[in-house]
């Protein structure tokens, strides 16, 4: 099997409006669209999916049909906030032939090192890992996982490696060591870091923002890697400019309204917004129609 590696869309998970059930048709047209441009691979239910909205089975069920539909490799946050939901939804997402597994630590409370080391070792034995699996740091939302941790997860053998979505370079830099010793698959999280990161040996990228502009985040990988510096700039400059935007939203708002103006549905958002998050969401609508416009066409 290839190894994880390049860029990966972090789908948005589409939702029909007033309802919790997923969108199905606007996920294959999500799937379909990704994958025509030239994606290395889709990502299902992490924190751009938003996963903490649906039930085991309203995801197993998405995850069975998906991987049918994708002609990329498909990988699948299994996260929940129980072991054995976890188990259920990685023994479901290995059973339809995903490529690979993602799995945060225990989330919303609050458990040391040492029960997150036995959550994942208790894991890998459970589900018996027949396919890669990638710790999934982001400490933002859930427990951090401290590089000694990682250390003896990626030594033992059971994970395969690492997204970092710490968005913190100092861990990136810590990871980069330990990778030295022991090579493992390294994936970015934070946008704003894959090109320094890609430059340095990084081995690719998992994005919420390729799931509505895909053709950045593909260009800027093939800039890094031919070692065009002054593309890899222009390319990067345009990166920060939609993450300057992102920020003023909570995730993954931001994206789903660019999924949007592709002509894709993407559904509601999971709570209402103030009016003055509402105002600011039309001015980002209209940004974005002519930054994707001008990011297109840098990027053919």
């Amino acid at each position: 099997m290839p190894g994880i590696e390049g860029v990966y869309a972090a789908a948005v998970t589409p939702r029909r409006r007033a309802s919790q059930e997923i969108d199905l048709g606007a996920m294959w047209d999500l799937i379909d669209f990704l994958c025509s441009k030239k994606v290395d691979g889709i990502v299902l239910f992490g924190s751009t999916g938003e996963f903490v909205h649906f039930s085991i089975d309203e995801r197993t069920r998405v995850i069975g049909l998906a991987v049918k539909r994708s002609r990329v490799p498909i990988l699948v946050n299994v996260s929940h906030s129980t072991f054995d939901g976890a188990v259920s939804l990685a023994e479901a997402a290995m059973h339809s032939g995903a490529a690979g597994l993602l799995l945060m630590p225990p989330y919303f409370f609050r458990y040391s090192q040492r029960d997150i080391l036995a959550f994942y070792r208790k894991f890998a034995t459970e589900v018996r890992l027949r396919v890669p699996a990638l710790i999934y740091h982001i400490p933002i939302f859930t427990n951090d996982v401290g590089i000694d941790c990682v250390a003896e997860l990626i030594t033992d053998g059971p994970y395969s490696g690492v997204k970092d979505s710490s968005g913190d370079w100092a861990n990136f830099e810590s990871l980069r060591e330990l990778q030295a010793r022991k090579p493992f698959t390294l994936m970015i999280g934070s946008d704003g870091l894959f090109a320094r990161a890609r430059a340095l040996g990084a081995s690719g990228v998992i994005s919420g923002i390729a799931s509505a502009a895909p053709e950045l985040l593909v260009g800027l990988r093939r800039a890094v890697d031919a070692g065009d510096t002054a593309r890899v700039q222009r390319l990067d400059a345009r990166l920060s400019e939609i993450i300057s935007w992102l920020d003023h939203f909570a995730v993954p708002i931001g994206v789903k309204e660019a999924v949007l103006q592709r002509g894709i549905k993407a559904g509601g958002h999971a709570i209402p917004l103030s009016a003055d998050d509402e105002q600011k969401l039309a001015e980002y609508r209209e940004w974005f129609r002519t930054w994707i416009s001008d990011v297109i066409k840098e990027c053919a």
